[in-house]
């Protein structure tokens, strides 16, 4: 059935097939009893997280293996929209078999472009990124919960936008991971700034500790100021987002010119020597010159980019 036809219109032409398929079938919907659990030799983990302003709401359900900390299963229960229905259960999907510690890595843009039909086109219009943004809060609700800590540990609680009911830390780590360079594009992402507005900027009808222009302007300075540090400085988590950076903007957009695409598969430091380990995807795998010429490209790239002693193997 073509999009179009389950809502009628061009609607429709703004949500991926992934969106539709997952909205309308979702594979992870349900819950997990402490029996189900306790069967798995897992602690059940149950965290809640919702947006008032729009009445979405999702609770996550995890099982913990006991000896790994891996989860081994995850469900969802989602009260909104069909965008937040999809988002959480793609959500869900990616925790399975992570370990606690490294689940906290993912991020709304992890959940938004595992929906995409194509890498270069995304999945849902900016207006319902909140949803992503809302499976993607809910993970450190249950890391919270399972290291039996307060969440204001994981990230700041401290609240920007009361409408939307959005955070410092989530703006922050929005602006970061998705390199965002305007307010209007924090309010696609987050909602926040989109009701009452009193959180854009000073002057609104009511006072606010923050305001989303100095939280722009000061992330955009930080980020800026990471940029120009030396590589083999940065923490082993900057030096994969300096990598992912230099190949969106360098590497990527010539290997999706012939139908390709790379992923980054491990990063290593072995001594002073770089060393990533890449995934090719598309049209590069099986291609002749992918192991030599568009190997020497990637390394090439790092390498002026980054450091000059970067390895690049092919996993």
């Amino acid at each position: 059935m073509a999009k179009g036809d389950l809502v009628g219109g061009s609607l429709w032409q703004n949500y991926s097939q992934k969106v539709a398929a997952r909205m309308n079938h979702p594979r992870y919907r349900g819950e997990i009893s402490e029996e189900e659990a306790a069967s798995l030799n897992a602690e059940l983990i149950v965290a809640d997280h919702g947006a008032e302003s729009c009445g979405d709401a999702v609770r996550l359900y995890w099982a913990v293996d006991k000896d790994s900390s891996k989860i081994v299963k995850a469900t969802f229960k989602s009260f909104g929209c069909g965008t937040a229905i999809a988002s959480s259960d793609v959500m869900a999907e990616l925790c399975i078999g992570k370990t606690i510690d490294e689940v906290i890595t993912i991020t709304n843009l992890d959940v938004e472009k595992a929906l995409r039909d194509d890498p270069d086109t995304p999945a849902v219009p900016p207006q319902k990124m909140h949803c992503s943004v809302m499976a993607y809060d809910v993970i450190k609700v249950a890391v919270a919960t399972y290291k039996g800590v307060d969440i204001g540990i994981l990230k700041d609680a401290e609240m920007v936008c009361e409408c939307a009911r959005v955070t410092l830390s989530t703006i922050k780590d929005v602006i970061r991971v998705n390199n965002l360079k305007t307010v209007e594009e924090i309010t696609d992402y987050t909602k926040a700034g989109a009701y009452c507005k009193s959180c854009v900027h000073p002057g609104g009808h009511e006072k606010r500790k923050w305001y989303l222009v100095d939280i722009l302007a000061e992330t955009r300075a930080e980020i800026d100021a990471s940029e120009n540090e030396p590589f083999i400085g940065l923490s082993s988590f900057k030096k994969f987002k300096a990598i992912e950076r230099v190949l969106d903007a360098e590497v990527r957009p010539a290997l999706h010119q012939d139908g390709g695409d790379v992923d980054v598969e491990d990063f290593r430091m072995d001594g002073d020597t770089p060393v990533v380990t890449i995934a090719y995807q598309g049209a590069c795998l099986g291609c002749m010159s992918a192991t030599v010429g568009t190997l020497g490209f990637i390394e090439n790239v790092l390498k002026e980019k980054l450091d000059p002693a970067f390895k690049v193997e092919v996993g």
